[in-house]
């Protein structure tokens, strides 16, 4: 009988995390990691208190997470406008376009 007090101890732990711990929040990510930011839009609030979006997207060369508005340059290749963290990548970029935008494209078609 010894032997079997741990199990409901440890369902009744279970279910009280469940209900008020980390696990209350299940159905938007549990401990409230819905609102981290994993998306490529991230809202930040400016000096007057209203919020702007900032655009997130990865330079197709290195792989670097940028934000639009902050990339060194930037080029259109086809339907898509690319955007680069450094002069660097931008420059290797230009040198070979349609490798690095299939890489992209490719990319893409494995994240959905």
């Amino acid at each position: 009988m010894d032997s079997l007090l741990p199990v409901p101890l440890f369902v009744a732990f279970f279910y009280l995390m469940m209900r008020y711990g980390c696990g209350a929040d299940m159905r938007s990510g549990g401990c409230g990691h819905s609102s981290h930011g994993h998306t490529l839009k991230n809202e930040d609030l400016d000096n007057h208190g209203s919020s702007h979006v900032k655009q997130l997207t990865r330079d197709p060369v290195c792989g670097m997470e940028i934000e639009t508005e902050r990339a060194s340059n930037s080029t259109r290749y086809g339907l898509v406008t690319y955007y680069f963290c450094s002069t660097d990548c931008y420059r290797k970029f230009q040198e070979r376009p349609e490798y690095f935008a299939e890489i992209d494209r490719s990319e893409k078609r494995y994240i959905a």
